[in-house]
């Protein structure tokens, strides 16, 4: 049975993409904490992309389809108003952006735009349900294995209380 699995795992193993992707996850801050198990199985999930300098990830208003993490170059969140354009933050290696679209159906807040050319990891929703749905387990085990004693909270809420 281990002989069967042990050539795919070969595989992925030697894959550069895979043996980079993994360790730069664990160093980004969304996945700071992860298990590198968890990492490893979440890595080949992501799509990747060049961009060039002025490119334009996503508008303002676009319904929002992914989760971005910026390997190279820089990335610019940026607002359009009548009074022109207001820049939120610049974003570099390791930061992800537009993560709340794997949290609500919301039209995106910002635009994006890619600042210095480089290349962004792309966590599609559909792909990452999936992983919320496995952190959400993982969650769930941690708070069974480390129950609150329901006496510490209620004496924190009295020394609340005026």
């Amino acid at each position: 049975m281990l002989e069967q699995h042990l050539p795919r795992w070969l595989r992925w193993a030697e894959d550069p993409e895979q043996a980079r992707r993994a360790p730069f996850l664990a160093r980004a801050p969304l996945f700071a904490g992860l298990p590198r198990r968890l990492l490893g199985r979440l890595a080949p999930r992501f799509f990747e992309k060049t961009y060039h300098a002025g490119e334009i990830v996503f508008h303002e208003g676009d319904p929002g389809r992914a989760l971005f993490v910026v390997l190279e170059g820089a990335v610019e969140i940026i607002q359009i108003s009548a009074q022109g354009e207001y820049l939120l933050r610049t974003l570099g290696p390791g930061d992800a952006f537009g993560e709340l679209a794997l949290v609500d159906d919301f039209p995106r807040s910002a635009t994006a735009r890619v600042g210095t050319s480089g290349r962004l990891l792309i966590l599609y929703k559909r792909i990452a349900v999936l992983v919320m749905r496995n952190l959400s387990r993982m969650l769930a085990v941690y708070a069974r294995r480390t129950p609150v004693l329901a006496e510490s909270a209620d004496r924190s809420s009295r020394a609340e209380a005026p």
